[in-house]
């Protein structure tokens, strides 16, 4: 897996987000795992293997036990029921991690969208329009794409 994915999914002291607490720290986690909810659940099946796969990274990412990871799915869902859009997830995301960090998230994205080896049109939308909103470049969302199936068929 590549060094930035690494460095995603590791706690670092360094940064101000992980070492809040409350419901800031909260929030911000809250955000992140709603667009893996998300993008599991948009071609309408969030499989045992992508709810693994999103409970495997918020364990590594934020030193969640499965029990608080599945928990913090749920309130994920709940919250992407009551919300109208994607922007307040990525508003949080915006202001709380770097550029290197957020391609990290639109590569673990793509990781959730090609586990089943296939993009749906579904799928595709949305990462375009997470990318958008995560203010990232056309370049930096394909060329995550292409590390992910690189990854894949290595």
């Amino acid at each position: 897996m590549l060094d930035i994915v690494k460095r995603f999914l590791r706690p670092s002291e360094e940064r101000p987000a992980d070492r809040r607490s409350g419901n800031a720290g909260r929030d911000l986690q809250l955000a992140v795992c709603a667009l893996f909810v998300e993008m599991a659940r948009i071609d309408e099946s969030f499989t045992a293997e992508e709810m693994k796969m999103v409970i495997g990274v918020l364990e590594d990412r934020y030193g969640l036990s499965a029990e608080d990871a599945q928990a913090l799915i749920a309130a994920a869902e709940a919250e992407l029921q009551e919300s109208v859009d994607y922007w307040q997830f990525a508003r949080l995301i915006n202001e709380n991690y770097t550029m290197d960090e957020k391609v990290a998230i639109i590569e673990m994205l793509w990781r959730i969208v090609y586990l089943d080896g296939n993009l749906d049109k579904h799928e595709d939308y949305l990462m375009h329009k997470l990318a958008k909103l995560l203010r990232l470049h056309h370049q930096q969302l394909i060329a995550a794409k292409k590390k992910v199936l690189h990854d894949r068929s290595a």
